[in-house]
């Protein structure tokens, strides 16, 4: 994410008027691609509230065994076709378990969602706090923070937390250790674009003149720069949350995230290499859910970006405009030479032909 970041620095580092939250809300409207996210994000986040509820009109919980349901003369595979689907158990069963898949997928929701929002909420305080402090610090205090978090940034971020994960007491609550480890080790791209931002506004005269009348640092910090530097870090935080998706699902695949019997799609996915041949839906269901959450955190994201900046969308529009200017010049140029050849040679002829 440090190219991310890098990019929102230097889109953010001239610093214009925060837009109105209705004229955000109208450029977020006019973006169906939006919409379409937002209405998927919308669906996960009610479906992780009413798990209990869903699951308990299916009648089902994601951690009852049902030995009965699969063949065990075949490794333990789902009894009936489409991985057991039937009245009771909507989305099939768990191969080699008899665990119902959409308990699990439903209560898996709320594992990915909660770590996610936990883990971007842990980046952006720490990425603030050490964003403000290398702006408004002396040089030493500014090299100092900048170097921690360019050794944040080149950290190989999955080995930290692999070796984090497994140092830590099983009896530590997994899903609040994710958010920590995740969020210890992400916080270096917030940390630079909050910086970058905060050395822009400093030099500008409302915070010159708060300088000069005496008010502290933590005051300027909190009165005239927290308000200022909001889009852009709401911007970036946006963009984390599908990778913290992401990093979720990574480490519960790889054995060190949520330990069953709490669910996970990571997890799952983890269970479903060995079954992928056996039963196919098994291995597609939670990557579904998983691929349409990422996406549509990161198309909201992105529209997020254009609604708060949005010259962003206004540069594409005319760099696109100034290409089409330059075909369209380039087009004439060619057609005008061809118009002009016959013409030069015509002349030619009738100059050779005066001469004889």
């Amino acid at each position: 994410m440090s190219g991310t970041a890098g990019l929102l620095a230097g889109e953010t580092a001239q610093v214009s008027p925060a837009a109105g939250a209705s004229q955000v809300w109208r450029r977020l409207r006019s973006q169906r691609a939006a919409l379409a996210g937002a209405i998927v994000l919308a669906a996960l986040v009610v479906i992780a509230l009413t798990a209990p509820l869903l699951t308990a009109i299916e009648g089902q919980d994601p951690t009852t065994y049902h030995d009965t349901l699969v063949n065990s003369a075949s490794g333990g595979v789902p009894i009936g076709s489409f991985g057991g689907v039937s009245a009771d158990h909507w989305l099939g069963v768990e191969p080699g378990t008899g665990r119902d898949v959409f308990a699990r997928l439903v209560y898996g929701a709320q594992i990915s969602l909660l770590v996610a929002v936990g883990s971007t909420v842990v980046q952006v305080l720490i990425g603030v706090v050490v964003g403000l402090a290398a702006g408004l610090g002396n040089r030493f205090l500014d090299q100092l923070l900048s170097s921690t978090t360019d050794v944040m940034l080149a950290l190989p971020s999955l080995v930290f937390a692999i070796a984090l994960m497994a140092v830590v007491p099983s009896g530590f609550p997994r899903p609040v250790l994710l958010m920590l480890v995740i969020g210890l080790l992400g916080w270096g791209g917030t940390a630079r674009v909050v910086r970058a931002q905060t050395l822009t506004l400093k030099e500008l005269d409302y915070v010159a003149a708060a300088r000069l009348g005496g008010s502290s640092r933590w005051r300027i910090a909190r009165r005239e720069l927290l308000p200022s530097i909001a889009a852009p870090v709401i911007t970036y935080a946006a963009l984390l949350l599908p990778t913290n998706v992401v990093s979720e699902a990574g480490l519960s695949f790889l054995g060190v995230g949520v330990k069953p019997p709490t669910s996970s799609w990571g997890q799952m996915l983890s269970t479903a290499t060995t079954w992928f041949r056996a039963d196919p839906a098994y291995v597609l269901l939670p990557a579904l859910m998983l691929f349409a959450t990422t996406l549509a955190f990161t198309v909201v994201g992105d529209a997020v970006r254009t609604a708060l900046d949005p010259r962003a969308a206004s540069r594409i529009k005319v760099g696109t405009k100034g290409a089409n200017v330059s075909d369209a010049r380039a087009a004439t140029g060619q057609q005008g030479a061809t118009v002009a050849a016959p013409v030069r040679r015509a002349g030619a002829d009738a100059d050779n032909w005066g001469e004889a």
